[in-house]
C-alpha cells in the first residue's frame, strides 16, 4: 500500500481553506509515543491526513481553541472530516475509533476483539503510564530520588517481562498484527529514554525489531520526530530542561 496523502504544519488551529481538499482526518499531535500511536495508525490504514504539530513546551494544548477538541488538553485528537468534523480524544480512543472506522487492525469477532482490547488496555494502564513515570523520576525532576527511580524502572521490567512471556509462542500480542500492537511498540521502542534495557527479553527484542521494520511504523514515528536521539546524546540536556519545566508547572509530557 502506498503511504497516504498527508500534509504538515507548525499552526495547530490552521484555517480552513489552507487545508488540502484531500484531508480526511485532521491529527493534532507531537513527538511523544502517544501521539506517534496513531501517526503509526493512520500511516498502516493508508487515510489521507494532515497532521498540526502542537509545540507542547509553548501550551499549545492549553489553547482555548484545542480544548474544543481535547477537553484534557492533552495530546493526540484527531477531527474527522468524513464524519461532521467529529472530535475523537485519548490514544487508545483513537485508535479504536480507527480500527472501527476501518474494519481494520482489530478484529470483529468478540473473542479477537477481546483480546485486542485487552493488550491496548495493557499499554493505558501499564506501559505508558508506568513509563511514563519513570521518564520523570530518571530523566526530568532536577532531584533524583533514588527510591522512586528503582521502583518505577522495576515496574517498567516487570511489565516488559509480561510482554515477553506473552510473545514467546506468537508473532504479535493479540493474533494478527492490531492495534494493541501499536500502542505498545510507540512506547516499549523508547525504553532507553525510561532507563530500562530490553536485552533479557529475547521475546520482546524479536517482536521490537519485526515491528520497526515495517514502512508504516518508520512512517509514523517521523510525524513529527522525536527532538532528540538519548543513544546520540543529540540535544538531550536542552530536551530535558523544557521536559522539566513542563513537568513543574503542570503541562506533563503526554
Amino acid at each position: 500500500m502506498s503511504p497516504p496523502t498527508r500534509e504538515f504544519d507548525h499552526d495547530p488551529m490552521l484555517s480552513e481553506p489552507a487545508r488540502a481538499v484531500t484531508t480526511m482526518i485532521d491529527l493534532y499531535t507531537a513527538a511523544t509515543p502517544n501521539g506517534h500511536k496513531i501517526s503509526i495508525a493512520l500511516e498502516e490504514l493508508g487515510l489521507p491526513y494532515q497532521a498540526h504539530i502542537l509545540e507542547l513546551q509553548k501550551l499549545d494544548q492549553r489553547r482555548p481553541e484545542f480544548l474544543k477538541i481535547s477537553p484534557n488538553g492533552r495530546i493526540p485528537a484527531i477531527v474527522d472530516r468524513d464524519l461532521d468534523n467529529f472530535a475523537i480524544f485519548e490514544s487508545g480512543a483513537i485508535l479504536v475509533y480507527l480500527a472501527e472506522k476501518t474494519g481494520r487492525l482489530m478484529p470483529s469477532d468478540v473473542k479477537g476483539r477481546s483480546l485486542v482490547m485487552q493488550w491496548l488496555m495493557f499499554q493505558m494502564g501499564g506501559i505508558g503510564p508506568m513509563m511514563g513515570q519513570a521518564n520523570v523520576f530518571f530523566r526530568y525532576l532536577p532531584e533524583k530520588i533514588q527510591l522512586a527511580i528503582d521502583r518505577y524502572h522495576a515496574e517498567v521490567r516487570r511489565l516488559f517481562g509480561v510482554l515477553d512471556t506473552r510473545l514467546a509462542d506468537r508473532e504479535y500480542l493479540a493474533g494478527d498484527y492490531s492495534i494493541a500492537d501499536i500502542a505498545n511498540w510507540a512506547w516499549v521502542r523508547t525504553y532507553r529514554w525510561s532507563g530500562v534495557d530490553t536485552a533479557e527479553f529475547e521475546h520482546l527484542t524479536r517482536w521490537k525489531a519485526l515491528l520497526a521494520s515495517r514502512p508504516a511504523c518508520q512512517r509514523g514515528i517521523d510525524v513529527p520526530p522525536r527532538p532528540v536521539k538519548p543513544e546520540e546524546g543529540e540535544g538531550v540536556e536542552k530536551f530535558i530542561a523544557q521536559a522539566r519545566k513542563m513537568v513543574l508547572t503542570g503541562g506533563a509530557e503526554d
